[in-house]
């Protein structure tokens, strides 16, 4: 199977053999479960290997879309419950309300702190102000996952991480985890990029702070090229993937142009001009990471990387080479 898909791992090779990226850890599944996986590169001398952890950065959202879907199934949220039911001195300057599903499609309107913020992301959540009405507009936000964190922990009475630990284990996705000691691959240019990776990893940030291994992710992925096996019922799998911001403004970093809607913190590249097949949902992280899914193609991806800067890689062609091969 690696060579129905290597011009994919071709590509890979060379953002590392170019210096595009230190190391690329590409994987490929369906909904049997993984069909090829390779790793390249080095970081800083420790060669990648399959089994690493990485940071996932962003890709921490959809792991944590996935348990407020579950709690959906469950009739403790709708998408329509308020951040102010776990959170009643949110937004007292406010004169709109901020619900479930504003904070997981980017439409909340609420001030993004740093990523590497000092101090408790709750804080940042709770200061006063905000950049837009919800629903009007969307910004790309990390914090507001800290309110899908609130609200979770709120209705069933445990911890965010608890909760994600609980169905990520059932999953067989048993490496994803928010503790540095799996020992991640560093970036080693964050602290060029702006990012104390020290502070970051303190926060255990609910819309950046999970690790895992490729392996993690793919499991992830072919349960969700079955429906969603174990993880989410077909329905909700649906919902997640329904356009929650249509045609309103998009603010940086995301413009109308790059053509993608959010859904249930889902990325839907549905008109995006760079692809093949836009029958695709996934996300992106901060340092690289990308993890895909081509639901009509029936092929899952992950590809695991560390580098903040990266001007010369175009992602879209990696995307490009699975879905054709995927298709043939």
């Amino acid at each position: 199977m690696t060579q129905t898909y290597a011009a994919a791992f071709d590509w890979a090779r060379q953002q590392v053999e170019t210096g595009a990226l230190p190391t690329a850890v590409l994987g490929i599944a369906d909904r049997s479960g993984v069909i090829a996986l390779d790793a390249f590169g080095h970081t800083e001398g420790r060669p990648a290997t399959v089994d690493d952890h990485y940071f996932l950065w962003s890709i921490t959202k959809v792991l944590v879309g996935l348990t407020a879907a579950r709690a959906i199934e469950r009739g403790l949220v709708t998408p329509q419950t308020p951040l102010t039911d776990a959170l009643p001195e949110f937004g007292r300057d406010r004169d709109d309300a901020v619900l479930l599903r504003h904070l997981v499609s980017h439409t909340a309107g609420i001030p993004e702190p740093a990523l590497d913020h000092r101090g408790a992301l709750r804080e940042a959540l709770l200061t006063p102000g905000r950049d837009f009405a919800a629903g009007w507009m969307s910004r790309y936000s990390s914090v507001a996952f800290d309110g899908v964190a609130a609200l979770l922990e709120h209705a069933a009475g445990s911890s965010w991480e608890s909760q994600l630990g609980a169905w990520t284990a059932a999953a067989g996705a048993d490496g994803v985890t928010l503790d540095t000691s799996c020992d991640p691959h560093p970036v080693p240019d964050a602290a060029a990029a702006g990012v104390d990776m020290s502070a970051f990893a303190a926060l255990r940030h609910p819309g950046a702070g999970a690790m895992a291994r490729a392996s993690d992710l793919l499991a992830i992925g072919s349960a969700l090229l079955r429906g969603g096996d174990g993880i989410v019922a077909p329905a909700t799998l649906g919902m997640m993937r329904r356009p929650l911001t249509g045609d309103i403004p998009r603010l940086e970093p995301y413009p109308a142009d790059r053509g993608q809607d959010w859904g249930f913190t889902w990325n839907l590249r549905t008109r995006a001009p760079g692809l093949i097949d836009t029958d695709v949902y996934g996300h992106g992280g901060w340092a690289g990471t990308e993890f895909w899914i081509h639901p009509r193609l029936g092929v899952a991806y992950v590809l695991l990387t560390n580098r903040a800067e990266r001007s010369d890689v175009d992602a879209d062609r990696l995307d490009n080479a699975i879905a054709a091969a995927a298709s043939r």
